[in-house]
Parts: C-alpha cells; sequence; structure tokens
C-alpha cells in the first residue's frame, strides 16, 4: 500500500473491521457494493462457494446512463435486485465494502429494496 492514499487505507481498514462479521452464505448471499470516481458496481456473492451469483454496473450494455450519479446508482439498485428476485434470491446481507452510507451507496440500496431485496 505504499503507493495508495491516506483515505483509501482508512476505508481498507473499515473494510477488514465490517468483512469480519458480514459472511454470506446459500441462504442469504452479501450483496457487495463498490465505488470509483465515475461508476458503481454491485454484485451478489455466495461467499461459501466463493461465486459471483449476481452482478450490475454502469458498465452493462443493458444500463442506459441518464442523471446524475446518485440516479445511476439508484438504477443500478433496481437493476440488481430484478436479477436477484430472477435467480431466486430475495434475502441478502449488505456489504458497503468500507464505503460511507451516504450518497450513491444508500441510493444502490434504496433501489434494491424498491426492486424487492430485503436486507
Amino acid at each position: 500500500m505504499a503507493n495508495t492514499s491516506k483515505r483509501q487505507v482508512s476505508r481498507l481498514k473499515r473494510k477488514k473491521r465490517i468483512r469480519k462479521n458480514i459472511f454470506g452464505s446459500q441462504e442469504r448471499p452479501r450483496l457487495s457494493v463498490f465505488r470509483s470516481s465515475k461508476h458503481i458496481y454491485a454484485q451478489i456473492v455466495d461467499d461459501v462457494k466463493g461465486n459471483t451469483l449476481v452482478a450490475a454496473s454502469t458498465l452493462d450494455k443493458e444500463f442506459n446512463a441518464k442523471g446524475d450519479k446518485k440516479e445511476r446508482a439508484k438504477e443500478i439498485g433496481q437493476l440488481i435486485g430484478k436479477r436477484a428476485l430472477d435467480k431466486g434470491i430475495t434475502q441478502v446481507v449488505f456489504d458497503r465494502n468500507g464505503f460511507l452510507y451516504h450518497g450513491r451507496v444508500k441510493a444502490l440500496s434504496t433501489g434494491a429494496r424498491e426492486a424487492g431485496l430485503n436486507f
């Protein structure tokens, strides 16, 4: 971590603390969120098998980019929620991945809840 900023080091420390307690099983997989400066990514992971069950991001071909970053994050939440329900996943554990639960991360979780995911 020699070339990482203090902000990123702090986020990675928070991520380690969070991941000690959050674990996704087959009955209740983990909804992991990653946000970069331009895009937002979400995936539902079964940590027992180490498989990604469902994924969505602003780079998907199905996604049409309209509005500001928060609106796009909410649409990604709705998209991943719809894809999860198609696979039969209704219960998830939310993993904010060290990011603060504010802004785009909160918008994504709101969109996923509106689509029918419970967490």
